[in-house]
């Protein structure tokens, strides 16, 4: 498992190293734009905000690198920072600026002409047609708009891009930010050194994408507690009629055997909620798991599972959650997954280290205004999945050892 403890961090350089210097920070503001393209939620920013500010007040120049959404190599307005440049400025006392460009000349030029102590915000680096394939000669010019390097992108760690590991072969000192620092920290030291009981509860619609994560953490829990559209896979494999829920047919095998392994280690639901269809919540009905109608699916845990699953989440000392328990975007097949983002605050609150993974989870936290009531809420969904998997993080991977 890579922890943080064996790469440096911003903290490790010396004044001399920052002060003057043009720091070039990859971030992830990959963040939702309303339809008046205004942020909508600015978690990520102000959790890279730390690293900023502790660098503009160190006297760097600090030149920031994001994503935002998936504009395939070209330009597109919707995909433009400028709005998130705005929004960063009303979250900082420092100036903000922005340019429309990235690897140009006009970018390089604004990179030396920044004053010490201020932020200077590039263009979305996926308009460059070679980030996403890693390409050499863009890792290069990225590199020439900074003097050292910081990644404090947890949530494009687990992407090999140009701004998130080919710039950090050519650009030296490449060192890890405060937000890379807490994420790698805490989902770390979770899984190496777990106070027991130690639970964890995934969900979400596919089993394909979690196999990785069950295989690496079975050995490892005390219960592994199963929800979402990804128990009827299980449903299936133990011969149960799951209707028309979403059932990865190529995955019945697997979980057959998962089955087997596992024990009273992994615990699937007693009950669900069905109905002939999201849209169709007002005929939404709990039965048994073996009573699931052939003409209605699975879209929630049932109350009967939630009371269980609460029960196991607030008797533990450790708690990972990865994925919703059901629809949550939709009423009333939100309910379960409420029910368990509470049971995880409860646990938090009696002393339990709570991590909540990005992606859905971490949207359901946030939109139940529970994130201050959980240990340590992830920025990135993809990135903590590969990291609870035990792969390494090509953007973590990269930066420079620190000295034992």
């Amino acid at each position: 498992m890579l922890a943080v403890s064996n790469k440096l961090t911003v903290a490790d350089l010396p004044d001399s190293a920052i002060r003057g210097k043009r720091a070039l920070v990859r971030v992830d503001f990959n963040v939702p734009l309303d339809e008046h393209r205004r942020v909508s939620d600015d978690t990520r920013i102000r959790a890279a905000l730390p690293t900023l500010e502790y660098l503009a007040e160190h006297g760097a120049r600090v030149i920031v690198l994001s994503h935002l959404g998936r504009p395939k190599g070209k330009p597109e307005l919707k995909y433009s920072l400028e709005p998130v440049s705005r929004h960063l400025a009303g979250l900082t006392k420092r100036r903000v600026r922005f340019v429309e460009t990235t690897d140009t000349d006009e970018a390089m030029k604004a990179t030396l002409s920044l004053p010490e102590g201020e932020i200077l915000l590039l263009e979305n680096t996926r308009y460059l047609g070679g980030e996403e394939s890693n390409d050499e000669r863009l890792a290069r010019a990225l590199a020439r708009l900074g003097d050292f390097y910081v990644n404090d992108a947890f949530g494009a760690a687990h992407r090999a891009h140009a701004s998130t590991e080919g710039v950090a072969h050519h650009l030296k000192p490449a060192v890890a930010g405060f937000l890379m620092e807490k994420e790698l920290r805490d989902l770390g030291r979770a899984l190496a050194d777990p106070e027991r009981p130690f639970v964890a509860v995934l969900g979400g619609a596919k089993i394909s994408g979690k196999i990785d994560v069950i295989e690496q953490l079975l050995p490892k829990v005390d219960r592994l507690l199963i929800g979402g559209a990804m128990a009827c896979t299980f449903f299936r494999a133990m011969g149960l009629e799951t209707g028309k829920s979403l059932v990865e047919d190529d995955r019945v095998s697997m979980a057959k055997d998962l089955l087997a392994r596992a024990g009273d280690k992994l615990v699937l639901p007693s009950d669900a909620v069905v109905a002939p269809s999201m849209e169709a919540g007002g005929h939404a009905r709990t039965v048994a798991r073996d009573a699931i109608p052939a003409d209605q699916a699975m879209l929630d845990i049932g109350p009967r599972s939630v009371e269980a699953f609460a029960q196991e989440i607030t008797a533990a000392r450790t708690v990972i959650w990865n994925g919703p328990m059901g629809v949550f975007e939709t009423k009333p097949f939100d309910e379960g997954t409420r029910r368990i983002a509470e049971a995880v605050a409860a646990a938090t609150d009696q002393g339990a280290t709570t991590i909540v993974g990005g992606g859905d989870s971490a949207a359901a936290v946030a939109q139940m205004g529970l994130e201050d009531r959980m240990s340590h809420v992830s920025t990135g969904g993809g990135a903590s999945l590969e990291f609870l998997e035990g792969k390494p993080l090509p953007g973590v991977a990269v930066l420079d050892d620190a000295r034992g």
